[in-house]
């Protein structure tokens, strides 16, 4: 086995493999380098790549991260706060949290709820940040430094409820609400990523995280006064406008760049 430092920028994923065993790892163009490290190893640049390739093709890609908590924060681009109902160019953000029952990965299916519970559900493309180590009452101009990569995040919400229920939970928190990958990426700057949404092969979503009016730093260190971020902490930093009804039968993808494709089926 042979210990590696981690690179500034690396595409970590986690995936099961043929003999049901989960693994971290590092996408070398079609394969991965099969690591044993897990993941607070990892995040403390501890990889030990055990000499296994594997291709990408031949396994199950699963959630890139088992997070403690999923961290959400809305309307923090104005247009969005808009098309929903929301308060736009807030000077805090409005937040909620996902339960981690919600999370399912790549290619894994949203399914919808009962029509007698939510007539409107929709898709928000996001960019979620991965903590990669312990957080309290951090400065803002230190952010970035707790944030171990990127991913790409689908905060599915039933827009019917949000917008009756007095918070959140009902409408965000359905399982299957949270579609989240492919995979982790590093050394790359959160605060200007191109985000496409896509229903169908149609562009419902496209923006920036350089749109948004709080930014990324300013939401890590706000939140840190509230609670404790713990490396694997995902933060789903708010969706640009765009956000539309899903069908039973309809493909979402959502598109970040220098990350990759977040691809689920509505069922």
């Amino acid at each position: 086995m042979v210990t590696q430092v981690l690179q500034k920028t690396q595409t970590i994923v986690r995936y099961q493999n043929q003999s049901s065993k989960v693994f971290y790892g590092i996408v070398h163009g079609e394969e991965i380098l099969q690591l044993t490290s897990n993941f607070t190893e990892i995040v403390n640049n501890k990889l030990i790549y055990d000499g296994i390739r594997v291709k990408y093709s031949d396994v199950k890609i699963l959630e890139p991260v088992v997070p403690s908590k999923i961290v959400n924060f809305g309307w923090t681009y104005a247009e969005h706060a808009k098309e929903t109902g929301g308060t736009a160019y807030l000077k805090e953000p409005f937040l909620f949290l996902k339960p981690t029952s919600s999370v399912i990965p790549d290619h894994g299916e949203i399914i919808l709820p009962p029509s007698g519970l939510t007539a409107q559900v929709e898709m928000e493309g996001e960019v979620a940040v991965v903590i990669g180590k312990r957080g309290k009452n951090i400065k803002e101009e230190e952010a970035l430094e707790y944030v171990f990569g990127c991913t790409v995040f689908n905060d599915v919400t039933a827009r019917d409820l949000t917008k009756t229920d007095p918070q959140f939970t009902r409408g965000k928190g359905f399982d299957t609400f949270g579609p989240l990958g492919p995979c982790i990426v590093t050394g790359i700057d959160p605060t200007n990523l191109r985000i496409i949404t896509t229903l169908n092969g149609k562009v419902v979503q496209d923006g920036s995280t350089n749109e948004m009016t709080l930014s990324i730093p300013f939401l890590i260190s706000w939140v840190s006064q509230v609670m404790t971020l713990e490396p694997g902490d995902v933060l789903a930093t708010g969706s640009p406008s765009g956000s539309c009804p899903m069908k039973s039968g309809d493909t979402v993808i959502v598109e970040v760049e220098q990350i990759g494709k977040l691809c689920n089926y509505v069922k």
